[in-house]
């Protein structure tokens, strides 16, 4: 092994120096008191759990993002935490237990085996908010005004485009079908790639009006005309797509009564957690940025899984993701520089400042610390701040 070798990060593993961890603290703290205004209590899950609870009920992508390795104390299988949602889940089906609603928020860092897209990180430091124990639109339209606030606190809240969709305009559109499950994952993987050809061979010998109707889900993106469209097309073969897509409309239109300005885009055939969501769906975008910057959803009944069905809707960020698109801060005030003296008033003197927030760096040389444009000098008996020459 080289030298070279010694200080290289695995790709996609990054760490955060001094400045951007400041702005990143910051920006940490500011979405918490957030969330903690909106009435979400923090909770810390931990980094690592047996994969039996880590991942029961939440599809096979989350399984492969996962690594995993073994307790030697108890023989079985542990994994390091790829998303921190199913651990939220466990804590308000088991460790709280609460009745009626419960609203939970945290931060933590995660681990993949693989980058989710191509300039992703694979150690993200997720952040989000998670309600529980509310089934109605009502619930879900305040996660996703949640969300929009969390954008708004990190400074990029003129240039969203909030992305909705519903999981039960393509359940109720394939129950029309009767596929196969093998037929269903490659028409969910052709939907998913919005290619038209795939999806011609993999309904081939299905009903063609069931087939068309499957097909159809390409084309509808776009404005509220998709909604409308969507409903003509569905009103007799497919009536809890309708159903679906009258949800969408009255997410959209509560969301637009306090956000008139915001931009919406509708997309039927989104199915991004299709394998555990159960309702809305919704991302958030920004211009020059490809990828959702938050994302979530309904999620009904996860819980179960641990011996209590619960109603669950919720989004999650990447903070990382958004410390590269955070404006750049004032420059903060420098430092203060103190003498390496065991004097008593300085001591005071010292701890009042800190106390003030001030930054205050023991001198253990001859010359003060790079930051420091004060020092605490000594007159008359009391210790002063004064500029630097």
């Amino acid at each position: 092994m080289t030298s070279v070798d010694r200080w290289q990060l695995p790709d996609g593993i990054e760490e955060v120096l001094p400045a951007q961890a400041a702005t990143a603290e910051r920006l940490r703290r500011r979405l918490l008191d957030l969330y903690r205004s909106w009435g979400y209590q923090l909770v810390i899950p931990p980094l690592m759990e047996f994969t039996e609870s880590l991942l029961i009920g939440l599809g096979q992508d989350l399984d492969l993002l996962t690594f995993k390795l073994t307790d030697q104390l108890s023989g079985r299988t542990l994994g390091v935490r790829a998303d921190i949602t199913p651990q939220v889940a466990r804590i308000d089906a088991h460790s709280l237990a609460q009745e009626g609603i419960t609203r939970l928020c945290y931060a933590g860092s995660t681990l993949h085996t693989r980058p989710k897209s191509l300039l992703a990180s694979r150690s993200p430091i997720q952040l989000g908010a998670e309600l529980y124990g509310d089934n109605s639109l009502a619930a879900d339209v305040e996660i996703v005004r949640l969300m929009l606030a969390t954008l708004e606190a990190a400074g990029m809240g003129s240039d969203i485009t909030l992305d909705l969709g519903h999981v039960g305009v393509y359940q109720a559109v394939l129950a029309c079908a009767g596929l196969s499950a093998e037929q269903e994952q490659t028409v969910f993987d052709a939907l998913q790639r919005k290619s038209v050809p795939d999806l011609h061979l993999a309904l081939a010998g299905v009903r063609p009006e069931a087939a068309e109707l499957i097909i159809a889900l390409v084309d509808l993106h776009g404005d509220d005309a998709v909604l409308a469209n969507a409903r003509e097309l569905f009103a007799d073969s497919a009536p809890g797509a309708v159903a679906a897509v009258d949800a969408l409309r009255e997410v959209a239109t509560d969301i637009h009564r306090q956000r008139p300005d915001l931009d919406i885009y509708f997309d039927l055939a989104e199915l991004r957690g299709y394998h555990y969501h159960t309702g809305i769906v919704f991302a958030a975008y920004v211009p020059g940025h490809g990828q959702a910057l938050a994302n979530g959803g309904r999620y009904d009944n996860v819980g179960e899984v641990f011996g209590r069905a619960r109603a669950a809707t919720g989004f999650a960020t990447d903070l990382k993701a958004l410390l590269a698109l955070v404006p750049a801060e004032a420059a903060t005030r420098g430092a203060i520089s103190m003498p390496d003296s065991d004097d008593p008033a300085l001591a005071a003197a010292v701890a009042r400042l800190r106390e003030a927030g001030e930054i205050v760096i023991n001198c253990l040389g001859t010359d003060p610390d790079p930051r420091c444009d004060r020092q605490l000098s000594e007159q008359d008996g009391q210790w002063r701040v004064q500029a630097i020459d």
